[in-house]
């Protein structure tokens, strides 16, 4: 943006806060004109198949976890109230774990302690994150608009704001300064 100065003085006094408007319109384009993330089919709790380009036309947030994740646990309730807040709205969560098919014995007693009720999705691993731009950090969240293009990626425990600047953007039509592309919580 520090060349866009420059350009503002040939412009005309009048069409100045056209030339703003349109310098934040790319701002918002920048950010929603991201790739989609690829296509992965998982497989709910029950053993039905999902593919993530279903959920094209809701904001999706995709947070990966693992039962064996100490901060997984913290997050997932807050993701869960999170939900629960959203509801009614096109918004839909979804709990993606990375854990072995041995241990997928341990996702719906974990869920259940922890009071957590999301959709959970599992047959993901370390590889999948990296497919959809993740690193192999859990737990690692992605915020995706109606066309699956990523708003906001999360590594490590995502905050409420973190998610809530990303869903509250898109649900306000992409008004005002579009959330951070990136953030790290370690």
């Amino acid at each position: 943006m520090s060349n866009f100065p420059c350009a503002a003085r040939r412009v005309p006094r009048g069409m100045r806060p056209c030339l703003s408007l349109a310098v934040l319109l790319l701002a918002g384009a920048a950010v929603a004109g991201a790739k989609a993330v690829p296509d992965v089919t998982l497989k709910d709790l029950r053993g039905q198949r999902h593919k993530l380009s279903a959920l094209r036309g809701n904001i999706v947030v995709l947070s990966f976890w693992a039962t064996w994740c100490g901060p997984c646990q913290e997050e997932l309730p807050r993701l869960s109230q999170l939900s629960a807040q959203y509801s009614g709205s096109p918004v839909r969560f979804i709990a993606v774990s990375i854990d072995a098919a041995k241990d997928s014995a341990k996702i719906e007693p974990l869920l259940a302690k922890e009071g957590v009720h999301l959709e959970v999705w599992t047959g993901a691993d370390t590889d999948t994150m990296a497919r959809v731009g993740l690193g192999n950090i859990v737990p690692s969240t992605l915020v995706l608009d109606e066309r699956g293009e990523v708003i906001t990626q999360i590594t490590g425990e995502a905050r409420e704001e973190d998610i809530r600047s990303g869903v509250d953007w898109l649900l306000g039509g992409r008004t005002g300064a579009p959330p951070a592309l990136k953030r790290t919580r370690f």
